[in-house]
């Protein structure tokens, strides 16, 4: 019964196979893909008939059955390989993908299986079961690995596709997939149990018919089968690691066997032994940076006509620059070193000094060596742009013509590459790299990219140091800014006691005099003391109160008393309040005033009124002196260091209006030339005058 069932199904598998053979032969015009899917059928279809006629005739077909199960799977596996390697698109003039080397490892793998199955088949007379079902444990293994490989190949074939073009190449990934994925269970259940399993061999036959339509329906999708394939390194990266580790994992499962039978009573131990050391080294191994970059260069020189994927490589070279916890000097030498897979760099930038000066390192110490702008190394990397390979230099240094290196190269432990940092045909710099994880060849394409990047990364550099220089700028700008108003500030004192000594003579022996004299000294030496306090405090926050604006005038007034033409105030609302701090905003006003004292004549008038207007103190400045034109006013008066008066600074009307905007106020001014000028101040009352006025 279990005979008449298992050749059913292959004879079901058989037919198919032959129906999709006869199909190709009369509608396909693939040229070569279709002469080997044709061929691969018609051998998957002898292989299924030999196994049914073994299984129901009883006749003696081991061997052929070995043989063609793997003439069926290396058929398959050539079949997908061709359809990774267009060669059709050479005549497209396009470079073809390069797969050679795997093509030669799968090869010499079936090779293996092959010559295995030619001379040891004298021992497969116990290696099958009457219903041809293999019961060797070499079999299984050997079953496990072509499924892997089919199943690599199908994931490649389909990842690599575009979008576009999946909707076509579906369908054969499906059958041939599952044809390799079946296997794989087949086998790898039988590696567990250490037999095959008679269920899942039986349906075998029908799996596989089950997968002809599917193939059968991508051949009539691709009737010329023309398709564009890229691959992604970073798919087959992690494919060909996948792989590896699986190849690994069975070849040291396979020795554990060994030694668990050879070992006698201490076989089990031995086993586990070296199945722990097995999986710890391939942790080891792939969680290694020299073994990732190794595999990437492999991968790179062999499976590809170029060295990099330039669109990933540059993103990751951006990303690297712009971003991340590093400096931007470190940065630039990591971005520039992963483009070969070196592990350590230094950098060496201009300075203001003319001399070439180390700036960072990455992953490495150096000691800080200067060199000259016009050393003969220099002037080299300027006038040629080449990167320079230290390796290449100590073997043939005639490669280099004048190149001569510093001496302080050779401290560098394992240097190998010098990058020049060019930008606008002049040398900003050098990055001096240390030998990559995996041996490289410097050749035109690595030399270029590494050109390109050095001359990207120096743009960055050179908006690094503009940008530090600007803040430096910047910082002497504030500390000017802030001298210029001390100075303005002494002025202003000086004036105040030089009027006040060309009075004394005159008023020397008034009482009035004196007293004011005494109190415009105590002021400004006050005044001094808080300028020296701020000077050495640096911006000390304010100290903001609750300040009564006609107490503020009259004081001011009081000081100002002595002036000629003396002003004269007039309150019109009284107990106006405001939130400032006090120095400042008498510093602002007396500045103010001081400003309609010298601008008006000795017969002229100054007044200052102080009023509420809505919700806002209001305090005017007026005077009949000579005035401002209007073309001064919008253009000049309120831009630092602009001034009518020749000894003025152009300081204080600026400070002026910042600190009324500061307070939420307002500055507005009206002149007329030789008719005078009117300043306005608006401030904003307090809230507690405005409490208390809504009480009352």
């Amino acid at each position: 019964m279990w005979a008449t069932i298992t050749a059913a199904s292959y004879v079901t598998a058989a037919v198919a196979y032959l129906f999709l053979f006869v199909l190709l032969l009369t509608n396909w015009r693939g040229r070569l893909y279709g002469s080997l899917l044709a061929i691969v059928c018609i051998v998957s279809a002898f292989w299924a008939v030999a196994i049914a006629s073994q299984s129901y005739w009883g006749f003696s077909l081991t061997f052929l059955i070995e043989i063609l199960e793997i003439l069926r799977n290396a058929g398959w596996s050539i079949f997908l390989i061709a359809l990774l390697n267009p060669f059709q698109q050479r005549k497209e003039n396009s470079i073809p993908l390069k797969i050679r080397p795997a093509v030669a490892a799968i090869a010499v793998l079936y090779l293996i299986f092959f010559i295995l199955a030619i001379f040891f088949n004298g021992n497969y007379d116990g290696e099958f079961t009457s219903h041809g079902q293999p019961a060797s444990y070499s079999t299984f293994f050997t079953g496990v690995i072509m499924a892997v490989i089919g199943m690599v190949l199908v994931e490649q074939y389909y990842r690599n596709m575009s979008s576009e073009q999946r909707w076509r190449i579906k369908l054969i990934c499906l059958g041939i997939g599952g044809i390799f994925v079946y296997d794989f269970y087949l086998f790898s259940d039988a590696l567990l149990f250490r037999k095959v399993n008679s269920d899942i061999w039986i349906a075998r036959g029908w799996v596989d018919a089950l997968t002809v339509p599917l193939i059968a329906l991508a051949v009539a999708r691709n009737p010329k089968w023309f398709i564009g394939i890229c691959i992604s390194r970073h798919i087959l990266f992690y494919t060909s690691a996948l792989l590896s580790a699986v190849i690994y994992l069975l070849v040291m499962a396979a020795v554990g066997y060994y030694l668990r039978l050879s070992g006698g009573a201490w076989g089990g131990i031995l086993q586990l032994t070296f199945l722990f050391g097995a999986v710890l080294l391939l942790i080891i191994l792939l969680f290694s940076d020299v073994t990732r970059a190794w595999l990437k260069v492999f991968i790179s020189k062999h499976f590809y006509s170029s060295n990099y994927d330039y669109r990933e490589e540059w993103l990751r070279f951006t990303r690297t620059l712009s971003e991340g916890e590093l400096e931007l000097t470190a940065r630039a030498i990591k971005a520039l070193a992963q483009l070969v897979e070196s592990p350590a760099g230094g950098l060496w930038f201009r300075q203001e000094n003319g001399r070439y000066q180390l700036i960072g390192c990455w992953n490495i110490f150096l000691k800080n060596k200067t060199i000259e702008a016009d050393n003969e190394f220099c002037k080299f990397l300027e006038e040629k742009a080449w990167v320079i390979d230290l390796q290449e230099f100590c073997s043939d240094p005639r490669k280099y013509s004048s190149l001569v290196l510093p001496n302080w190269l050779s401290d560098i432990p394992r240097a190998r590459l010098i990058v020049p940092l060019i930008l606008h045909r002049e040398l900003l710099g050098f990055i001096v790299l240390v030998e990559p994880r995996s041996t490289i060849s410097l050749n035109w394409e690595v030399r270029d990219l590494l050109r390109v990047a050095g001359t990207q990364a120096s743009s960055y550099l050179a908006q690094y140091e503009a940008a530090n220089a600007l803040s430096i700028a910047r910082q002497f700008e504030s500390f000017n800014r802030m001298s210029t108003f001390v100075v303005h500030d002494i002025k202003n004192l000086i004036f105040q006691l030089s009027l006040l000594l060309s009075n004394a003579e005159k008023h020397k022996n008034n009482p009035e005099f004196q007293k004011d004299m005494i109190e415009t000294v105590s002021f400004s030496v006050s005044k001094m003391k808080r300028l020296l306090e701020k000077l050495s405090t640096g911006n000390q926050s304010e100290k903001l109160g609750i300040l009564s604006l006609d107490q503020l005038l009259q004081q001011i007034m009081e000081r100002k008393s002595f002036h000629i033409p003396k002003p004269a105030l007039e309150i019109t609302h009284s107990n106006l309040m405001v939130m400032a701090d006090y120095s400042r905003l008498e510093r602002v006003i007396s500045h103010l005033i001081q400003n309609a004292i010298e601008a008006t004549p000795k017969n002229g008038q100054v007044w200052v009124r102080l009023l509420k207007k809505d919700s806002s103190a209001l305090i005017e400045i007026e005077d009949n002196g000579h005035g401002m034109s209007e073309q001064f006013i919008q253009k000049k008066l309120f831009k630092p260091f602009e001034s009518t008066k020749t000894a003025g600074m152009g300081i204080g009307v600026f400070e002026s209006k910042e600190y009324i905007n500061e307070l939420g106020g307002q500055l507005d001014v009206v002149s007329q030339e030789s008719a005078g000028t009117t300043f306005s101040i608006y401030l904003p009352l307090s809230k507690n005058y405005q409490e208390n006025k809504v009480v009352s």
